[in-house]
């Protein structure tokens, strides 16, 4: 596997991919990119401000959706970025157009992956750790798998001066696990996971001064864990889904 999954596409303050750009060039090197924008409604505007982004970077970029058939497009494509938006109307247009088989096929063979937030949820098992409100169905929450542990982009810590009542973010990823036993990796916003083969990293900065690091390890039976640079044992965990 290759692949290059932000927490984020922008980061406050900054343009698009801004605080990301020389890795996600040194990522590509040089690879035409075929772009999926299905997380969001106007796939030809959201392409357009990819293909704006890494324009002066001398990235090519073209919509998958505008292609007859979008699964062929990206078993042809030489790098897929699949954009950031809401997880559930991601998956259910992947699933449906074919592309999800195309996307997980194309990546088996080494062609580079690059997601942000609802293409990162979809780089894992499934997407039952995404923030997303369910406004589509697909056909069932499993997802790519090209990892096997859940991700959770835009990890947000609890503010401990907020007088807000509800869940936490560690307190709705507590109640995944205690249906489910899987590792999962909370990304913080201006932070990315980067996977060559058989190694993992996260780097990137947390765009919050007050977040210990850029990172952080949930898992059945124990307290969430800091992780910053190599998180290659993750790549060996099994999960078991509804294992109540």
């Amino acid at each position: 596997m290759n692949l290059l999954l932000l927490s984020n596409s922008t980061n406050h303050g900054s343009a698009y991919l801004e605080h990301a750009l020389d890795v996600v060039a040194g990522f590509l090197d040089g690879a035409a990119l075929t772009f999926v924008p299905y997380a969001l409604a106007d796939h030809d505007a959201y392409t357009r401000k990819v293909a704006s982004a890494l324009a002066a970077r001398g990235i090519s970029v073209a919509g998958a959706h505008a292609a007859a058939d979008p699964a062929a497009a990206i078993r042809d494509a030489e790098a897929v970025f699949v954009g950031g938006g809401n997880t559930f109307r991601l998956l259910d247009a992947l699933q449906r157009t074919g592309a999800l088989d195309a996307i997980r096929e194309r990546t088996a063979d080494g062609m580079p992956y690059m997601g942000a937030s609802a293409g990162t949820n979809i780089a894992g098992p499934t997407i039952r750790t995404t923030n997303d409100m369910p406004i589509a169905q697909p056909a069932s929450f499993e997802a790519l798998g090209l990892v096997p542990f859940q991700l959770n982009p835009h990890f947000l810590d609890a503010d401990p001066a907020s007088t807000h009542n509800g869940e936490t973010r560690e307190q709705r990823l507590a109640e995944f696990l205690e249906q489910n036993d899987a590792a999962i990796l909370g990304l913080r916003e201006g932070t990315w996971l980067s996977v060559d083969g058989s190694t993992a990293a996260v780097g990137g900065s947390a765009v919050s001064p007050a977040a210990p690091g850029p990172a952080l390890v949930f898992e059945r039976g124990a307290a969430p864990r800091e992780v910053s640079g190599d998180v290659s044992e993750l790549l060996g965990r099994v999960p078991a889904f509804d294992a109540v």
